[in-house]
Protein backbone atom coordinates (compact mmCIF):
# COMPACT_ATOMS: atom_id res chain seq x y z
CA UNK A 1 0.00 0.00 0.00
CA UNK A 2 1.71 3.28 -0.69
CA UNK A 3 2.11 6.61 1.64
CA UNK A 4 -0.40 9.22 1.27
CA UNK A 5 1.44 12.26 2.35
CA UNK A 6 -1.68 14.01 2.72
CA UNK A 7 -2.33 12.07 5.74
CA UNK A 8 0.90 12.56 7.54
CA UNK A 9 1.49 16.06 9.30
CA UNK A 10 3.26 17.96 11.96
CA UNK A 11 0.60 20.80 13.08
CA UNK A 12 2.30 23.94 14.56
CA UNK A 13 5.91 22.49 14.30
CA UNK A 14 8.59 22.93 11.07
CA UNK A 15 8.58 19.53 9.71
CA UNK A 16 12.60 18.93 7.86
CA UNK A 17 10.52 16.84 4.97
CA UNK A 18 7.49 17.95 4.21
CA UNK A 19 6.25 21.54 4.10
CA UNK A 20 3.27 23.40 5.64
CA UNK A 21 1.38 22.64 2.59
CA UNK A 22 1.43 18.82 2.90
CA UNK A 23 4.01 18.75 0.19
CA UNK A 24 7.76 17.64 0.08
CA UNK A 25 10.30 20.16 0.74
CA UNK A 26 12.51 20.51 -2.28
CA UNK A 27 15.39 18.63 -0.86
CA UNK A 28 12.82 15.54 0.22
CA UNK A 29 11.01 15.71 -3.22
CA UNK A 30 12.57 12.49 -4.24
CA UNK A 31 12.67 10.82 -1.21
CA UNK A 32 8.66 11.37 -0.80
CA UNK A 33 8.28 9.82 -3.98
CA UNK A 34 10.49 6.30 -3.51
CA UNK A 35 9.08 6.23 0.08
CA UNK A 36 5.24 6.46 -1.30
CA UNK A 37 5.97 4.01 -3.91
CA UNK A 38 7.63 1.60 -1.38
CA UNK A 39 4.29 1.40 1.12
CA UNK A 40 4.18 1.24 4.64
CA UNK A 41 4.62 -2.69 4.76
CA UNK A 42 7.77 -2.50 2.50
CA UNK A 43 9.49 0.27 4.77
CA UNK A 44 8.94 -1.88 7.99
CA UNK A 45 10.64 -4.77 6.26
CA UNK A 46 13.77 -2.53 5.01
CA UNK A 47 13.58 -1.29 8.57
CA UNK A 48 14.17 -4.32 10.32
CA UNK A 49 17.06 -5.20 7.56
CA UNK A 50 18.79 -2.37 9.02
CA UNK A 51 18.33 -3.32 12.68
CA UNK A 52 19.58 -6.92 11.24
CA UNK A 53 22.70 -4.99 9.57
CA UNK A 54 23.33 -3.06 12.65
CA UNK A 55 23.64 -6.24 15.08
CA UNK A 56 25.81 -7.96 12.21
CA UNK A 57 28.35 -4.83 11.95
CA UNK A 58 28.28 -4.94 16.26
CA UNK A 59 27.39 -1.29 16.05
CA UNK A 60 26.87 -0.73 20.04
CA UNK A 61 26.30 1.97 22.71
CA UNK A 62 26.53 1.76 26.26
CA UNK A 63 24.32 3.24 28.98
CA UNK A 64 25.38 3.91 32.64
CA UNK A 65 22.75 3.19 35.20
CA UNK A 66 22.19 5.14 38.64
CA UNK A 67 23.44 1.82 40.57
CA UNK A 68 26.71 1.82 38.72
CA UNK A 69 26.26 -0.74 35.83
CA UNK A 70 26.26 -0.72 32.27
CA UNK A 71 24.72 -2.45 29.23
CA UNK A 72 25.52 -2.78 25.74
CA UNK A 73 22.77 -2.17 23.63
CA UNK A 74 22.57 -1.89 19.29
CA UNK A 75 22.48 1.45 17.99
CA UNK A 76 18.79 3.16 17.48
CA UNK A 77 18.38 3.43 13.49
CA UNK A 78 15.21 4.81 12.42
CA UNK A 79 15.73 4.60 8.89
CA UNK A 80 13.68 7.92 6.80
CA UNK A 81 16.63 10.04 6.73
CA UNK A 82 16.83 14.00 7.13
CA UNK A 83 16.91 16.11 3.87
CA UNK A 84 18.62 19.16 4.11
CA UNK A 85 19.04 21.33 0.59
CA UNK A 86 23.06 21.75 -0.34
CA UNK A 87 22.00 25.87 -0.75
CA UNK A 88 21.23 25.82 2.99
CA UNK A 89 23.98 23.50 4.14
CA UNK A 90 26.58 25.90 2.06
CA UNK A 91 25.82 28.26 4.39
CA UNK A 92 25.39 26.19 7.73
CA UNK A 93 29.08 25.72 6.75
CA UNK A 94 30.11 28.98 6.55
CA UNK A 95 28.86 29.81 10.46
CA UNK A 96 30.26 26.29 11.87
CA UNK A 97 33.68 27.38 10.40
CA UNK A 98 32.88 30.63 11.24
CA UNK A 99 32.42 29.55 15.02
CA UNK A 100 35.12 27.34 15.36
CA UNK A 101 37.40 29.88 14.55
CA UNK A 102 36.37 32.25 17.53
CA UNK A 103 36.10 29.41 19.96
CA UNK A 104 40.12 28.73 19.34
CA UNK A 105 40.89 32.15 19.37
CA UNK A 106 39.01 32.58 22.34
CA UNK A 107 40.94 29.80 23.90
CA UNK A 108 44.39 30.99 22.86
CA UNK A 109 43.23 34.25 24.18
CA UNK A 110 42.13 33.05 27.53
CA UNK A 111 45.75 30.96 28.24
CA UNK A 112 47.41 34.09 27.10
CA UNK A 113 46.70 37.75 27.14
CA UNK A 114 43.29 37.33 28.30
CA UNK A 115 42.46 40.75 26.24
CA UNK A 116 38.87 39.71 26.10
CA UNK A 117 38.45 40.06 29.87
CA UNK A 118 40.79 43.43 29.83
CA UNK A 119 38.49 44.78 26.95
CA UNK A 120 35.44 44.42 29.17
CA UNK A 121 33.66 41.87 26.62
CA UNK A 122 33.51 38.60 29.17
CA UNK A 123 33.81 39.12 32.98
CA UNK A 124 37.03 37.25 34.71
CA UNK A 125 34.64 35.51 37.35
CA UNK A 126 33.08 33.52 34.42
CA UNK A 127 36.58 31.85 33.72
CA UNK A 128 37.67 31.85 37.36
CA UNK A 129 35.00 29.91 38.29
CA UNK A 130 34.86 27.77 35.34
CA UNK A 131 35.76 23.92 36.05
CA UNK A 132 37.61 23.30 33.06
CA UNK A 133 39.81 26.09 32.85
CA UNK A 134 42.90 24.87 33.51
CA UNK A 135 45.84 27.09 34.97
CA UNK A 136 48.20 24.77 33.85
CA UNK A 137 47.63 25.62 30.56
CA UNK A 138 48.81 28.85 30.46
CA UNK A 139 51.21 30.29 28.84
CA UNK A 140 51.41 26.94 26.30
CA UNK A 141 51.25 27.22 22.64
CA UNK A 142 49.80 24.46 20.87
CA UNK A 143 50.71 23.73 17.14
CA UNK A 144 48.98 27.02 15.03
CA UNK A 145 47.88 28.32 18.44
CA UNK A 146 44.75 25.55 17.93
CA UNK A 147 42.72 23.77 20.65
CA UNK A 148 39.55 22.43 19.65
CA UNK A 149 40.82 20.39 16.96
CA UNK A 150 37.49 18.49 16.82
CA UNK A 151 33.84 20.11 17.65
CA UNK A 152 30.73 19.02 17.74
CA UNK A 153 28.18 22.01 17.33
CA UNK A 154 24.57 21.05 17.97
CA UNK A 155 21.44 22.74 16.01
CA UNK A 156 18.49 22.84 16.40
CA UNK A 157 15.53 24.21 14.26
CA UNK A 158 12.66 26.16 15.57
CA UNK A 159 8.94 26.15 14.72
CA UNK A 160 9.13 29.10 12.45
CA UNK A 161 12.23 27.75 10.50
CA UNK A 162 15.48 29.05 12.58
CA UNK A 163 18.28 27.28 12.65
CA UNK A 164 19.92 28.19 15.76
CA UNK A 165 23.47 26.08 17.66
CA UNK A 166 22.34 24.94 20.85
CA UNK A 167 25.72 24.33 22.49
CA UNK A 168 29.64 23.40 21.46
CA UNK A 169 31.00 20.37 22.48
CA UNK A 170 34.91 20.87 22.43
CA UNK A 171 36.06 18.10 25.01
CA UNK A 172 35.53 14.54 23.77
CA UNK A 173 32.91 14.97 21.55
CA UNK A 174 31.52 12.00 19.94
CA UNK A 175 28.91 10.82 17.54
CA UNK A 176 31.00 10.87 14.07
CA UNK A 177 31.52 7.01 13.78
CA UNK A 178 27.70 6.87 14.05
CA UNK A 179 27.12 9.06 11.08
CA UNK A 180 29.29 6.89 8.89
CA UNK A 181 27.87 3.34 10.15
CA UNK A 182 24.11 5.27 9.44
CA UNK A 183 25.18 6.06 6.28
CA UNK A 184 26.21 2.66 5.54
CA UNK A 185 23.23 1.03 6.73
CA UNK A 186 20.92 3.11 4.84
CA UNK A 187 22.56 2.44 1.76
CA UNK A 188 21.95 -0.91 2.01
CA UNK A 189 18.48 -0.46 2.41
CA UNK A 190 17.85 2.17 0.19
CA UNK A 191 20.57 1.17 -2.80
CA UNK A 192 18.13 2.46 -5.66
CA UNK A 193 18.06 5.90 -3.88
CA UNK A 194 22.00 6.38 -4.21
CA UNK A 195 22.28 5.48 -7.51
CA UNK A 196 19.58 8.16 -8.54
CA UNK A 197 19.50 11.06 -6.31
CA UNK A 198 22.62 13.34 -5.41
CA UNK A 199 23.17 12.70 -1.81
CA UNK A 200 26.50 14.15 -0.98
CA UNK A 201 29.12 11.69 0.74
CA UNK A 202 30.48 11.67 4.41
CA UNK A 203 32.89 8.62 4.38
CA UNK A 204 35.80 11.20 3.93
CA UNK A 205 36.07 12.28 7.96
CA UNK A 206 38.27 9.50 8.74
CA UNK A 207 40.64 10.29 6.03
CA UNK A 208 39.82 14.40 6.73
CA UNK A 209 40.52 13.79 10.92
CA UNK A 210 43.97 11.51 10.18
CA UNK A 211 45.60 14.19 8.23
CA UNK A 212 44.37 17.44 10.35
CA UNK A 213 46.54 15.10 13.29
CA UNK A 214 49.21 14.03 10.94
CA UNK A 215 49.73 17.65 10.62
CA UNK A 216 50.25 18.67 14.16
CA UNK A 217 53.24 16.36 14.28
CA UNK A 218 55.87 17.88 16.18
CA UNK A 219 58.49 16.04 14.06
CA UNK A 220 59.35 16.03 10.25
CA UNK A 221 58.54 12.43 9.80
CA UNK A 222 57.34 11.19 6.68
CA UNK A 223 54.97 8.91 8.48
CA UNK A 224 54.65 10.30 12.30
CA UNK A 225 52.86 8.13 14.91
CA UNK A 226 49.49 8.86 16.04
CA UNK A 227 47.44 6.91 17.93
CA UNK A 228 43.79 7.02 19.69
CA UNK A 229 43.83 7.22 23.25
CA UNK A 230 41.15 5.47 24.91
CA UNK A 231 39.85 4.55 28.74
CA UNK A 232 39.26 1.03 27.63
CA UNK A 233 36.43 -1.13 26.86
CA UNK A 234 33.49 -0.09 29.35
CA UNK A 235 33.47 3.90 28.04
CA UNK A 236 30.15 4.38 26.21
CA UNK A 237 32.19 5.80 23.54
CA UNK A 238 34.37 2.58 22.82
CA UNK A 239 32.70 1.94 19.28
CA UNK A 240 33.31 4.97 18.14
CA UNK A 241 37.47 5.30 18.96
CA UNK A 242 37.98 1.48 18.09
CA UNK A 243 35.98 2.31 14.89
CA UNK A 244 38.18 5.48 13.84
CA UNK A 245 41.35 3.74 15.22
CA UNK A 246 40.57 1.14 12.48
CA UNK A 247 39.64 3.32 9.66
CA UNK A 248 42.55 5.97 10.00
CA UNK A 249 45.02 2.74 10.17
CA UNK A 250 46.24 3.88 13.79
CA UNK A 251 47.21 2.02 16.87
CA UNK A 252 44.24 1.59 19.65
CA UNK A 253 46.10 2.72 22.84
CA UNK A 254 44.85 2.71 26.83
CA UNK A 255 47.36 5.14 29.08
CA UNK A 256 49.47 1.61 30.50
CA UNK A 257 50.29 1.16 26.89
CA UNK A 258 51.81 4.53 26.60
CA UNK A 259 55.45 6.54 29.37
CA UNK A 260 56.80 9.40 28.91
CA UNK A 261 60.80 8.67 29.33
CA UNK A 262 63.69 11.06 30.14
CA UNK A 263 63.61 12.79 27.17
CA UNK A 264 60.29 14.19 28.15
CA UNK A 265 58.75 12.09 24.98
CA UNK A 266 55.94 9.88 24.55
CA UNK A 267 56.45 6.14 23.94
CA UNK A 268 54.42 3.53 22.99
CA UNK A 269 54.91 -0.16 24.23
CA UNK A 270 54.98 -2.76 20.85
CA UNK A 271 56.26 -6.06 19.82
CA UNK A 272 58.72 -4.19 18.42
CA UNK A 273 60.20 -2.14 21.49
CA UNK A 274 59.08 1.21 22.41
CA UNK A 275 58.10 3.62 19.78
CA UNK A 276 57.73 7.33 19.71
CA UNK A 277 54.39 8.59 19.56
CA UNK A 278 54.10 11.88 17.63
CA UNK A 279 50.29 13.06 17.76
CA UNK A 280 47.46 11.59 20.68
CA UNK A 281 43.65 11.62 19.29
CA UNK A 282 42.60 11.62 23.21
CA UNK A 283 39.24 10.67 23.65
CA UNK A 284 40.17 10.87 27.84
CA UNK A 285 38.61 14.22 29.69
CA UNK A 286 41.06 16.28 30.69
CA UNK A 287 41.10 15.51 34.63
CA UNK A 288 42.04 11.87 34.15
CA UNK A 289 45.61 12.67 31.01
CA UNK A 290 48.10 12.72 33.97
CA UNK A 291 48.14 11.72 37.59
CA UNK A 292 50.91 14.38 37.99
CA UNK A 293 48.88 17.63 36.75
CA UNK A 294 45.93 16.44 37.40
CA UNK A 295 43.90 13.39 39.35
CA UNK A 296 46.84 11.51 41.55
CA UNK A 297 44.37 8.92 41.45
CA UNK A 298 43.68 8.25 37.93
CA UNK A 299 44.68 5.32 36.28
CA UNK A 300 43.22 5.86 32.68
CA UNK A 301 46.18 8.59 31.59
CA UNK A 302 49.98 8.79 31.38
CA UNK A 303 52.44 10.35 33.91
CA UNK A 304 53.85 13.24 32.43
CA UNK A 305 51.94 13.82 29.37
CA UNK A 306 51.20 17.50 30.30
CA UNK A 307 55.03 17.84 30.66
CA UNK A 308 55.77 16.59 27.11
CA UNK A 309 52.97 18.37 25.54
CA UNK A 310 53.91 21.43 27.20
CA UNK A 311 57.90 21.08 26.12
CA UNK A 312 56.12 20.75 22.23
CA UNK A 313 57.56 16.85 21.94
CA UNK A 314 54.34 15.28 21.70
CA UNK A 315 50.66 17.18 20.01
CA UNK A 316 47.16 16.46 21.90
CA UNK A 317 44.37 17.02 20.07
CA UNK A 318 42.05 18.00 21.56
CA UNK A 319 44.36 19.89 23.29
CA UNK A 320 43.68 20.25 27.21
CA UNK A 321 41.83 23.67 28.44
CA UNK A 322 40.14 23.76 25.43
CA UNK A 323 36.81 22.88 27.72
CA UNK A 324 36.95 25.71 29.07
CA UNK A 325 34.53 26.95 26.35
CA UNK A 326 32.71 23.97 26.48
CA UNK A 327 30.34 25.70 29.04
CA UNK A 328 27.16 26.29 28.69
CA UNK A 329 27.73 30.06 30.38
CA UNK A 330 30.68 30.49 28.29
CA UNK A 331 28.23 29.50 25.08
CA UNK A 332 26.18 32.63 25.60
CA UNK A 333 29.20 35.04 24.94
CA UNK A 334 29.94 33.34 21.59
CA UNK A 335 28.14 35.73 19.69
CA UNK A 336 30.26 38.26 21.19
CA UNK A 337 33.94 36.33 21.04
CA UNK A 338 33.17 36.43 17.00
CA UNK A 339 32.40 40.20 16.92
CA UNK A 340 35.35 40.56 18.93
CA UNK A 341 37.72 38.68 17.28
CA UNK A 342 36.46 38.35 14.06
CA UNK A 343 34.92 41.70 13.23
CA UNK A 344 31.70 39.55 12.07
CA UNK A 345 28.13 39.13 12.68
CA UNK A 346 27.45 35.47 14.15
CA UNK A 347 26.07 33.95 11.15
CA UNK A 348 24.13 31.13 12.96
CA UNK A 349 22.53 32.56 16.31
CA UNK A 350 22.66 31.50 19.80
CA UNK A 351 18.91 30.29 21.39
CA UNK A 352 18.40 33.15 23.47
CA UNK A 353 19.78 32.26 27.14
CA UNK A 354 19.98 34.20 30.49
CA UNK A 355 22.57 33.73 32.63
CA UNK A 356 21.29 32.68 35.86
CA UNK A 357 24.62 34.40 37.78
CA UNK A 358 23.52 37.92 36.93
CA UNK A 359 20.92 38.77 39.56
CA UNK A 360 17.98 40.53 37.46
CA UNK A 361 18.39 37.66 34.81
CA UNK A 362 18.05 35.16 37.78
CA UNK A 363 14.89 37.00 38.68
CA UNK A 364 13.78 36.87 35.48
CA UNK A 365 14.05 32.70 35.39
CA UNK A 366 13.06 32.20 38.87
CA UNK A 367 9.56 34.21 37.69
CA UNK A 368 9.22 32.09 34.63
CA UNK A 369 10.16 28.43 35.50
CA UNK A 370 6.80 27.14 34.15
CA UNK A 371 7.61 28.33 30.16
CA UNK A 372 12.07 27.58 30.58
CA UNK A 373 14.52 24.75 30.21
CA UNK A 374 17.32 25.17 32.96
CA UNK A 375 20.63 23.44 32.47
CA UNK A 376 23.84 23.14 34.68
CA UNK A 377 26.40 25.11 32.51
CA UNK A 378 28.90 21.98 32.80
CA UNK A 379 26.51 19.25 32.07
CA UNK A 380 25.86 16.73 29.25
CA UNK A 381 23.59 13.98 27.89
CA UNK A 382 20.46 15.72 28.65
CA UNK A 383 21.16 15.13 32.46
CA UNK A 384 20.16 17.55 35.27
CA UNK A 385 18.43 19.68 33.74
CA UNK A 386 14.55 20.93 34.28
CA UNK A 387 12.08 20.76 31.51
CA UNK A 388 9.82 23.90 33.11
CA UNK A 389 6.57 23.20 30.69
CA UNK A 390 7.07 19.66 31.60
CA UNK A 391 7.72 19.83 35.00
CA UNK A 392 5.78 19.14 38.23
CA UNK A 393 5.30 22.05 40.59
CA UNK A 394 7.56 20.26 43.57
CA UNK A 395 10.48 19.79 40.88
CA UNK A 396 10.55 23.60 39.47
CA UNK A 397 10.47 24.15 43.62
CA UNK A 398 13.23 22.50 43.78
CA UNK A 399 14.78 23.31 40.63
CA UNK A 400 14.57 27.16 41.97
CA UNK A 401 16.43 26.46 45.44
CA UNK A 402 19.73 25.04 43.33
CA UNK A 403 19.51 28.01 41.47
CA UNK A 404 19.64 30.73 44.31
CA UNK A 405 22.27 28.36 45.68
CA UNK A 406 24.47 27.99 42.93
CA UNK A 407 22.97 30.23 40.41
CA UNK A 408 26.54 30.52 38.23
CA UNK A 409 26.09 27.15 37.39
CA UNK A 410 22.92 27.29 35.31
CA UNK A 411 21.77 28.90 32.61
CA UNK A 412 18.18 29.27 30.97
CA UNK A 413 16.33 29.40 27.36
CA UNK A 414 13.21 29.22 25.82
CA UNK A 415 11.87 26.08 24.97
CA UNK A 416 12.93 25.31 21.36
CA UNK A 417 10.30 23.05 20.13
CA UNK A 418 12.63 21.07 17.79
CA UNK A 419 11.74 20.12 14.11
CA UNK A 420 10.45 17.19 13.03
CA UNK A 421 11.27 14.25 10.69
CA UNK A 422 8.95 11.20 9.43
CA UNK A 423 10.19 8.55 11.46
CA UNK A 424 8.63 4.43 10.68
CA UNK A 425 6.61 3.56 14.36
CA UNK A 426 4.29 0.69 14.33
CA UNK A 427 4.28 0.90 10.54
CA UNK A 428 3.22 4.04 9.56
CA UNK A 429 5.09 7.32 10.02
CA UNK A 430 4.83 9.72 12.42
CA UNK A 431 6.78 12.94 12.92
CA UNK A 432 8.99 12.93 15.93
CA UNK A 433 11.43 15.34 16.91
CA UNK A 434 15.45 15.75 16.20
CA UNK A 435 18.32 18.14 16.72
CA UNK A 436 21.44 18.00 14.32
CA UNK A 437 25.47 17.47 15.13
CA UNK A 438 28.29 18.42 12.72
CA UNK A 439 31.79 17.91 13.53
CA UNK A 440 34.32 20.94 12.75
CA UNK A 441 37.67 20.04 12.11
CA UNK A 442 40.12 22.75 12.67
CA UNK A 443 43.89 22.85 11.61
CA UNK A 444 45.59 24.44 8.58
CA UNK A 445 42.12 24.43 6.91
CA UNK A 446 38.55 23.86 8.26
CA UNK A 447 36.37 20.85 7.34
CA UNK A 448 32.93 20.13 8.00
CA UNK A 449 30.93 17.40 7.76
CA UNK A 450 28.54 17.01 4.80
CA UNK A 451 25.35 17.02 7.36
CA UNK A 452 26.32 15.27 10.76
CA UNK A 453 24.36 13.31 12.97
CA UNK A 454 20.69 13.90 13.47
CA UNK A 455 19.16 12.61 16.64
CA UNK A 456 15.96 11.88 17.09
CA UNK A 457 13.59 11.79 19.93
CA UNK A 458 12.09 8.29 19.48
CA UNK A 459 9.03 8.43 22.37
CA UNK A 460 6.10 10.69 21.10
CA UNK A 461 6.07 14.04 22.53
CA UNK A 462 9.48 14.20 24.11
CA UNK A 463 12.21 16.38 23.08
CA UNK A 464 15.09 14.68 24.80
CA UNK A 465 16.99 12.95 21.47
CA UNK A 466 19.50 11.40 23.94
CA UNK A 467 20.46 7.49 23.02
CA UNK A 468 21.32 7.11 26.87
CA UNK A 469 17.66 7.96 27.50
CA UNK A 470 16.00 6.43 24.96
CA UNK A 471 16.68 8.18 21.70
CA UNK A 472 17.86 7.59 18.47
CA UNK A 473 19.67 8.54 15.34
CA UNK A 474 18.68 9.13 11.34
CA UNK A 475 21.01 9.47 8.55
CA UNK A 476 21.62 12.99 7.12
CA UNK A 477 21.38 13.82 3.37
CA UNK A 478 22.58 17.04 2.56
CA UNK A 479 21.18 17.38 -1.42
CA UNK A 480 22.38 18.68 -4.35
CA UNK A 481 18.87 19.83 -6.15
CA UNK A 482 20.39 21.99 -8.63
CA UNK A 483 22.02 19.03 -10.34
Amino acid sequence: MEIDWSAYSAPGLHDELIGPGGGPRVAGRQLTRYLAELGGQEIGVRQQAAELAIKAMGITFTVYHEQGGSIDRAWPLDIIPRTISRKEWARVERGLKQRATALNCFIDDIYHGQRIIADGVMPFSIIASSKNFRPTCIGIDPPRNCWAHVCGSDLVRDKDGTLYVLEDNLRVPSGVSYMIENRQVVKRVFPELFDSAAILPVDDYPSQLHDMLVALSPRRETRPEVVVLTPGIYNSAYFEHAYLARQMGCELVEGRDLAVHEDDCVYMQTTRGWVRVDVIYRRIDDEFLDPLAFRADSTLGVAGLMRAWAKGNVALANAPGAGVADDKLVYTYVPDMIQYYLSEDPILPNVPSWRCGEPQELEHVLAHLDSLVVKPVDGSGGYGMLMGPMATQRERTQFATALRAEPRGYIAQPVVTLSTVPTFVDDRLEPRHVDLRPFILSGADTYVTTGGLTRVALRKGTLVVNSSQGGGSKDTWIVDTEI
